[in-house]
């Protein structure tokens, strides 16, 4: 099963209504033909929600770089623990890639707060776009492949307004540029919101590099 305990899942309600609202779960078992995940969080406003069984949802996860989703529907709850719902899998050969379009990735300094389970380090990154940044390491910095870590971002933007970005993302690779250690890493449940402001900020980073050529 390519859904693993952990997994990062998007979740959007009401497919059929076309509605917008998304909430973010992690997955916290998995069975033949089920997946339990935690309690819905709602993105916008951070509330915890509840589905009825029968509730149908499109769920949609990143697994080794590659962007999956699938339609589902609420089958069941427990409490082990945590509360959780259970959701119907259609099975790995059911799933359908999304094709991630590509954002405008620039080359600039920003500082980072990269959380490893409580302990924070400080980082300035080499590019940052809208579906992720890379982070210039310290000799004895290292992420594994795969590694999951919250993030905040500080976005200074021109009129000295600074925003400040909240997310998991999950490291993709670790290479050399320059004789300097590089971490790409790729946003996993960021905010339609905290999207637009990079892609916002780029945008005014291009702007004011070509001013400045």
């Amino acid at each position: 099963m390519f859904l693993s305990i952990g997994t990062t899942l998007t979740i959007v309600k009401d497919i059929e209504e076309n509605n917008s609202e998304k909430f973010k779960s992690k997955v916290v078992d998995t069975g033949e033909g089920y997946v339990m995940i935690d309690y819905p969080v709602n993105i916008e406003t951070n509330r915890t929600t509840f589905f009825i069984d029968g509730t149908k949802l499109q769920i949609s996860f990143v697994q080794n770089n590659i962007s999956y989703s699938f339609k589902t529907e609420v089958t069941g709850r427990a409490n082990k623990d945590i509360p959780m719902l259970k959701v119907s899998y259609p099975g790995d050969k059911k799933l359908t890639k999304i094709q991630r379009r590509e954002y405008v990735r620039v080359e600039t300094a920003v500082d980072v707060a990269v959380d490893f389970g409580g302990t924070f380090h400080q980082y300035v990154t080499d590019d940052i776009s809208a579906g992720g940044i890379a982070l210039n390491l310290g000799p004895k910095d290292s992420f594994e492949d795969g590694e999951k870590v919250r993030l905040t971002i500080a976005l200074p933007f021109l009129n000295d307004e600074i925003k400040y970005i909240k997310t998991e993302a999950q490291a993709i690779r670790t290479w050399m540029k320059n004789e300097r250690a590089i971490a790409s890493l790729q946003f996993l449940d960021t905010t339609p919101k905290d999207r637009q402001n990079i892609i916002r900020f780029c945008f005014e980073r291009q702007l004011q590099a070509r001013n400045d050529a």
